[in-house]
C-alpha cells in the first residue's frame, strides 16, 4: 500500500540549499499536497545568516517566493514520532523549475541520460565521526581506543550510536547496504543501497539529517564534514554510478572487452577524467574539503581512473555484469549531493556526448601522482570555482543559472574565509570551520 500524506498528522516537508543544508517546514498532513512558498534569498545566505545578492536569489528584486511541492515517492516515516512523515520538495518559480535548485540540476541530468536510452542508477557510501561534547564546551571524536577499521559490536561502538542509526533506518524506510567503523578512532561508514538516481539521493540527504539527529537524541553529534580532524583521516563520500539500457539491462560491461567494460563506460570514464577540475568544485563544495583532497590520502584529487584500485578517483570494481559501476572518490559528506550526483551524470554524459577518448587506466600506486598527463583537483576553494566556472560544456550541462548561484555564493564564503585570516595548513579547524560548517555539516 502506498504511503499518503494523510497518513501523517504532519509533513517535514524539506529540500537542499546551495550548500547541501536541509531547509524546509512543517505542514499538516492533509495540506502537504499543496506543498508551502520559500524565500528564494534562501539561496543568498551565508553560514552566518548574512544575506548576499546572488543571482536567482532576487534579494533586490523584493525576496520572491519559491513554491516547494513535495514529492509523493520520497514520502517517508520520521525518526521523530509516528505522527511525522518526510518527504523532499521540488522547488519551482513561475511554474517552472528553480534555476537555483540542485535538485532540479539533478532532474534535468536524468532526464538527459533517459534521452539518450539509459537510466542512471546510484548508490552512496557516506564517512564521518562520531563526536562527544567537551569540557570546554566544543566537540571532539569519541572517544573509543579499542576502535579499528571495519569494528563491529560493542568493540567498535560503546556508545550503541551504529545499532541505534541502523534500527532507526529499518523504521525509516532507509536499505542500508552495510554499515561499520572507519579507519579512525569512532570514524563511520554507511553504504546506502543502489536505486534508481532520483530517490537514491533523496534517500542520502535524508539520511544525513536523520543521523545526526539520532545522535544529538543521544547527547553526541555526529560530522560528515571532509576533514573535521585536520591530523587524522578525512572522510568522503563515494558516488557510484551506473546505468542500464531501455531494457533494464546492465549497460557498463561488456564480457568481450579484456576488463570487462563497455564502450559506455569508458566514454563515462573519459568525460569525469575531462571535467575533473571542474567537477572538483561542485562535490568539494567548502573550505574546509581542500585539506582532505591531498595526494596519498585515497581521495579523488587526481583526473585519472583504475580497476579494483582504491588510489584513483574514478574507480571500477573487480567485479562485473550487473555490479559493474564507476565509483566516484573526490567528494565528501559536507557535499550537496543532489548538485554532486548532477555533476558527475554531466560529466559522465559529455564523455559520450562529445566522444572524448578515455586516458589508459592508472595502474602506479597513487600515493605521489596520479599518472602522466593527468590534471590535479584546486588547492583551494577560490581556484576550483575558476575551474567550474572556465569549463563552458560543462556550465551549460549542469545548468548555467544554478552555476552562476553556486560559484557567487561559493566564491563569498572564499572571501569571508580569506579575511578571517585562517589557512587550511593550520593544525586544527580554524575559528571560520567551526563556526560555520562543523555546527551544520
Amino acid at each position: 500500500m502506498t504511503a499518503a500524506y494523510t497518513d501523517f498528522s504532519r509533513i517535514r516537508l524539506l529540500w537542499p540549499d546551495q550548500h547541501g543544508l536541509a531547509r524546509g517546514k512543517y505542514v499538516p498532513g492533509d495540506l502537504a499536497h499543496k506543498g508551502s512558498g520559500f524565500c528564494a534569498t534562501t539561496f543568498g545566505m551565508t553560514y552566518n545568516r548574512e544575506i548576499i545578492d546572488a543571482p536567482h536569489a532576487y534579494l533586490m528584486e523584493g525576496l520572491k517566493d519559491v513554491h516547494g511541492t513535495p514529492d509523493l515517492g520520497s514520502l517517508r516515516p520520521s525518526w521523530e514520532d509516528d505522527r511525522t512523515g518526510v518527504a523532499v520538495a521540488h522547488l519551482a518559480l513561475d511554474h517552472k523549475p528553480y534555476a537555483a535548485s540542485s535538485r532540479a540540476a539533478l532532474e534535468k541530468g536524468i532526464a538527459d541520460w533517459v534521452a539518450l536510452g539509459y537510466a542512471p542508477k546510484i548508490g552512496i557510501e557516506l564517512e564521518g565521526y562520531l563526536l562527544e561534547p567537551r569540557d570546554d564546551g566544543g566537540w571532539g571524536a569519541y572517544r573509543n581506543p579499542r576502535s579499528m577499521v571495519y569494528g563491529t559490536g560493542l568493540l567498535g561502538d560503546p556508545s550503541g550510536f551504529l545499532d541505534a542509526v541502523m534500527e532507526m533506518s529499518d523504521a525509516c524506510g532507509f536499505r542500508i547496504e552495510s554499515a561499520n567503523v572507519e579507519f579512525d578512532e569512532s570514524q563511520f561508514e554507511f553504504t546506502l543501497r543502489y536505486d534508481d538516481a532520483l530517490k537514491a539521493v533523496d534517500d542520502a540527504f535524508v539520511f544525513r539529517v536523520m543521523v545526526r539527529e539520532v545522535a544529538l537524541a543521544m547527547g553526541l553529534d555526529f560530522t560528515f564534514l571532509g576533514k573535521p580532524f585536520p591530523a587524522i583521516a578525512g572522510s568522503g563520500t563515494h558516488i557510484n554510478f551506473s546505468l542500464t539500457d531501455a531494457d533494464g539491462n546492465p549497460a557498463m560491461a561488456d564480457d568481450a572487452d579484456p576488463d570487462g567494460v563497455s564502450d559506455l563506460a569508458r566514454s563515462c570514464v573519459a568525460g569525469l577524467v575531462e571535467h575533473h577540475c571542474a567537477l572538483t568544485a561542485v562535490v568539494a563544495s567548502n573550505v574546509n574539503a581542500y585539506r582532505r583532497l591531498q595526494p596519498g590520502t585515497l581521495a579523488g584529487c587526481w583526473g585519472n581512473w583504475g580497476i579494483d584500485h582504491r588510489n584513483v578517483t574514478n574507480r571500477m570494481p573487480a567485479e562485473r555484469g550487473s555490479a559493474m559501476r564507476i565509483e566516484s572518490r573526490v567528494g565528501d559528506g559536507a557535499m550537496n549531493v543532489h548538485l554532486a550526483v548532477a555533476g558527475i551524470l554531466q560529466a559522465a554524459r559529455l564523455g559520450l556526448v562529445d566522444q572524448h577518448v578515455a586516458p589508459a587506466a592508472y595502474l602506479g600506486d597513487g600515493f605521489d601522482d596520479g599518472g602522466t598527463g593527468a590534471a590535479r583537483s584546486a588547492t583551494s576553494l577560490e581556484r576550483a570555482l575558476d575551474d567550474l566556472e572556465a569549463d563552458e560544456p560543462f556550465v551549460e550541462a549542469l545548468g548555467s543559472g544554478l552555476v552562476a548561484n553556486y560559484a557567487f555564493n561559493k566564491r563569498h564564503e572564499a572571501m569571508r574565509f580569506a579575511e578571517s585570516g585562517g589557512s587550511i595548513d593550520s593544525p586544527e579547524l580554524t575559528a571560520f570551520e567551526l563556526a560555520n560548517y562543523l555546527p551544520y555539516h
